[in-house]
């Protein structure tokens, strides 16, 4: 409305492309934040264009005219890739990782012991950190989980009830519906960590939700993103190419640096294709040096053996 200066009823697909075409040149939004709102205006064009409702004819007794759908698929972005990334973003060391979780921890037994307000915010939210790595959770995923999300493993009774997490809101593409998943888990300590949670953190509530608001609704993406950057800044971990979705890329690089199968991976991180899986995919110079080291040690002793052989 600010940017067309006209009412929904006189919007035309020219405004479309104008008010886009600002925010991807003058405002540099990221492309899936302008296909964000293109999805969200275009399901609002339908509402009100929909002759179901009738505002089609209210319209047209009070202004003269009708609204109109004026979002194609012509004129808006389609959700074609798996990644949209930046280049520079990359997935935590395990060091800083553990320096992130030791901290946030820390935090949390510091304004609990000297009883400010806002303790059990921090303690969501380090929950929220540790579980996002655990299962390689993209930030939709995670605040949609809800107690009854999680279920034993049979084949990994370890871990607990938390041997399997269900994840009901996974990515969609080209307008799909959400694709669900399953997860298993992989970490001895994911189980205490989820538990301890519904017992001392989150408590008896209503409502099913795992991690719920201060007022009972889901939690904002900007919440959390602002709690991991306050703890960036005070480890002094660089804030360039660290976000929450690093924990997700943390979650492929630590498990295929840790010699998990990569197919494996590639269901735990729910792509349909392996390639998808190795955008994710940012091996240590240490694990790629010792990966050749081994494929080098094993082609000389093959060698060694023949020409052993020989001499028998």
């Amino acid at each position: 409305m600010d940017h067309v200066n006209e009412f929904p009823w006189n919007w035309l697909p020219e405004h479309v492309e104008e008010y886009f075409g600002d925010l991807r040149s003058i405002h540099q939004l990221k492309h899936s934040t302008i296909r964000g709102y293109q999805s969200t205006l275009r399901r609002f064009s339908s509402y009100v264009s929909n002759p179901d409702y009738g505002w089609d004819r209210v319209c047209e007794q009070r202004f003269g005219t009708h609204p109109s759908q004026v979002f194609f698929d012509w004129n808006t972005a389609s959700h074609s890739q798996e990644y949209e990334g930046r280049a520079s973003k990359r997935p935590f060391t395990k060091a800083e990782l553990q320096m992130l979780f030791d901290h946030a921890d820390d935090q949390v037994e510091l304004m609990a012991a000297t009883g400010r307000k806002g303790w059990k915010a921090a303690y969501r939210d380090a929950v929220m950190l540790k579980v996002t790595y655990s299962y390689g959770l993209r930030f939709n995923e995670l605040r949609h989980l809800q107690t009854v999300d999680f279920a034993t493993n049979p084949q990994a009774r370890r871990f607990g009830k938390a041997g399997v997490c269900k994840v009901r809101f996974g990515k969609s593409r080209k307008g799909s519906p959400f694709k669900p998943r399953s997860v298993l888990t992989v970490f001895d300590w994911t189980g205490g960590v989820i538990e301890d949670w519904l017992a001392n953190g989150r408590g008896t509530l209503e409502t099913l939700d795992l991690f719920p608001s201060e007022r009972g609704g889901l939690i904002c993406e900007s919440t959390l993103l602002r709690r991991l950057r306050r703890y960036l800044a005070e480890l002094g971990l660089p804030m360039d190419g660290l976000d929450l979705h690093s924990l997700r890329r943390s979650y492929a690089t630590h498990l295929l640096e840790d010699g998990w199968d990569p197919r494996f991976v590639q269901y735990q991180m729910g792509h349909e294709h392996a390639s998808t899986t190795g955008i994710y995919q940012f091996v240590s110079d240490d694990f790629r040096n010792s990966t050749l080291r081994a494929a080098l040690d094993r082609t000389m002793d093959e060698v060694l053996g023949v020409q052993m052989r020989g001499q028998w």
